[in-house]
């Protein structure tokens, strides 16, 4: 498959300094905050449950496919694999690539549009193609009922759209955010975000990673299939998806940008799954009182843009 791709090299960021800009910046939106440069625990153990065990090695973030393939109406020949993203995304450069983050499910093999959380091993085999090591990538899908599940993903494909942190899952240093009692109206995300955009301003901070919401309950989102009626605004998108409150412990898989280097980038997007079948697209906790998160994240060294629309608009990249 050819696929348009375009490269940019993020500005090298000290983590440290990074660190102490969100400590301070944090302060105004959790009652506790404690960020710290550390090194990076297992993650394949629980209750991370990741498909390697660091964020190390060389880092990109790739924005793939994007919005305007599934708005106004679904472009149902987007079809993509992890296989490919990770050899566009390390430019076929490193041993292993370990994807995580949050796109749109293989909708031709579930039979309906779901949504992805990406968590898989791949390593480049003897005829220079990645293939998988271990995949514990999820995707959760909703009836026209409203009734939802989790499911385990066997395969390593993927539609539409797709925002994923690539690593060689080596351990590191990372980044370490603790934050409880939320007293900012962003969510987690968001917040650290707009931090990070006050201090650095248009010099892109490109962050992958997991969270876990340990205590408290969240508001996501699951995909319906898809829409037959054109989706025009966000106000269609949002009468269209199925909301739900859902319950900690939830493991989040996410990637954002504190700014778009001119590549029409979804400047943030975040999916979670957990083990008591709930999962779906985070949008905000829904209990700041009791919420309490824990993250490890890694600065990416570049960004790798692929497939991106011709034409584009901003609706549905809440």
């Amino acid at each position: 498959m050819s696929l348009t791709t375009k490269k940019v090299i993020v500005p090298k960021h000290n983590i440290e300094q990074v660190a102490q800009i969100l400590n301070n910046g944090l302060k105004k939106e959790f009652e506790f905050v404690d960020v710290n440069v550390v090194d990076c625990p297992d993650l394949t153990q629980s209750p991370f449950n990741l498909a390697a065990s660091g964020l190390g090695g060389k880092t990109t973030i790739v924005d793939v496919g994007g919005p305007p393939y599934l708005i106004p109406l679904v472009q149902r020949d987007k079809i993509y694999s992890f296989e490919l993203v990770a050899g566009l995304g390390t430019q076929w450069s490193t041993e292993h690539a370990f994807i995580i983050g949050a796109g749109a499910g293989p909708f031709h093999l579930v039979g309906q549009n779901c949504e992805l959380m990406p968590n898989v091993l791949l390593k480049m085999n003897d005829s220079m193609q990645y293939e998988v090591i271990k995949n514990n990538t999820h995707y959760s899908k909703v009836n026209d009922k409203d009734e939802y599940k989790l499911n385990k993903s066997t395969s390593t494909q993927f539609s539409l759209l797709g925002n994923m942190f690539i690593s060689e899952g080596k351990s590191g240093k990372v980044l370490k955010i603790e934050a409880r009692k939320r007293i900012g109206e962003d969510n987690f995300v968001t917040a650290i975000r707009k931090v990070l955009k006050g201090h650095y301003g248009d010099e892109p901070v490109s962050l992958g990673g997991v969270f876990i919401i340990e205590t408290g309950k969240a508001k996501l989102h699951i995909m319906p299939d898809f829409s037959s009626k054109p989706l025009q605004s966000d106000d269609d998108v949002n009468n269209w998806l199925r909301f739900f409150e859902m319950d900690a412990p939830l493991v989040c898989l996410s990637v954002f940008h504190s700014h778009d280097p001119d590549m029409d980038l979804r400047i943030e997007h975040t999916h979670c799954f957990s083990d008591h079948n709930q999962g779906g697209h985070y949008h905000y906790d829904t209990t700041p009182k009791d919420v309490t998160y824990l993250a490890y994240f890694n600065l990416a060294e570049s960004i790798v843009r692929i497939d991106a629309p011709t034409e584009s608009h901003s609706i549905g990249r809440d």
